[in-house]
């Protein structure tokens, strides 16, 4: 048996627990997990909520299979349907089970343990490995693809929009000059190039690679451009009651998030009406204030906690059919009313059709 709690500690787990297990209290209530990936919130929503059922999503094969042994192990299997598939398919996924409305939707857009611990596949800056950094082996796209085919513009965009690193410009030169002599291929070329180009006395703490793995891993993946497909069909899918749950772990994802949420927690009636119309009231309700944080305890018990932001929405009301149409929209080009989190498209290169 697997000694699961070893290798996978879910950040703010008691706070996910006691925002989607309330919605979970009808028997045959549905949850999906977006992100599953070793299944510690899935066990504890389960556990929580005896009468549900969960709906476990996730792009690595490895970690579908692992979550699935630990529902055996927990005795929660007969209520779990593991499914291969990324989280923007969550239509898809729903329409091929026969489902046409759930009561809560949970994501956890962290990089799970698995992935962060695994040095074959180039993730982490701590271990010499191949830069692969794909959470669905079975796409074309890799870290390494990038490094070698990416014009130096889109290097540099890449770097400085999902990593927020202040010396993107400098890095991606140092990449298109040193493959011009030879591939980059590990992570450690990758380290070592970093390290030769931020100058040491402009370096933030810790590894000064961080910002630049982070932003290949976003983009190898498509990550907030999932993202804001994902969170329209997420809220059409949604039954009256039913609860939206996001941790997210960078600005530009909190962005995201916030920014959607933001659509169905304010009234969208045109100013200095008298009265405001039942249909354009808000059709969310705020689960909390603002993002919740890890506190200092959590941290030190999770490091990987310390970047966490949790946000939260209720379904009060049916959506308003426009709004069902404009998620719709959304859910194809992944962009809002005023593209508040249009940093996902930025409109120049190619890669953004490689991706898998």
């Amino acid at each position: 048996m697997t000694d699961f709690s070893t290798i996978h500690q879910p950040v703010l787990l008691d706070e996910c627990v006691d925002l989607v297990a309330p919605a979970l209290r009808e028997p045959g209530s549905i949850v999906v997990d977006c992100t599953l990936g070793l299944a510690g919130h899935a066990c504890a929503f389960l556990k929580a909520a005896p009468h549900a059922r969960l709906i476990g999503i996730d792009r690595d094969r490895e970690a579908l299979g692992m979550a699935t042994q630990r529902m055996r192990e927990e005795g929660l299997e007969t209520r779990f349907t593991p499914v291969h598939a990324a989280f923007d398919e969550f239509s898809r996924v729903l329409h091929d089970l026969g489902i046409h409305s759930v009561q809560a939707v949970f994501m956890d857009l962290g990089l799970s343990s698995l992935q962060i611990d695994e040095t074959d596949r180039g993730f982490s800056y701590s271990h010499d490995a191949p830069l692969d950094m794909r959470m669905d082996v079975t796409q074309s796209l890799t870290a390494r693809t990038v490094l070698a085919q990416y014009s130096e513009r889109d290097l540099a965009y890449i770097f400085k929009t999902y990593g927020e690193e202040r010396f993107a410009r400098q890095i991606a030169h140092a990449i298109v000059e040193e493959r011009a002599t030879g591939p980059i291929v590990t992570s450690g070329q990758l380290n070592r190039l970093v390290d030769r180009t931020v100058p040491k006395a402009h370096r933030p703490a810790g590894n000064p690679a961080k910002r630049v793995f982070q932003a290949l891993r976003i983009e190898v993946n498509g990550e907030l451009d999932k993202l804001a497909h994902t969170l329209p069909q997420a809220a059409n899918h949604l039954a009256v009651g039913g609860r939206l749950v996001v941790e997210s772990y960078h600005s530009l994802e909190d962005k995201t998030v916030k920014s959607f949420m933001r659509d169905g927690l304010e009234s969208d009636a045109p100013a200095g009406l008298p009265v405001i119309p039942d249909d354009a009231k808000p059709f969310f309700t705020a689960l909390t204030r603002g993002a919740v944080k890890a506190d200092e305890q959590q941290i030190a018990d999770n490091p990987r906690s310390a970047s966490v932001r949790l946000r939260a929405i209720e379904l009060a009301r049916p959506i308003p059919e426009r709004w069902r149409e404009r998620f719709e929209h959304m859910a194809v080009d992944g962009v809002g009313r005023d593209r508040r989190a249009g940093s996902q498209h930025h409109g120049h290169g190619t890669h953004g059709t490689r991706r898998g």
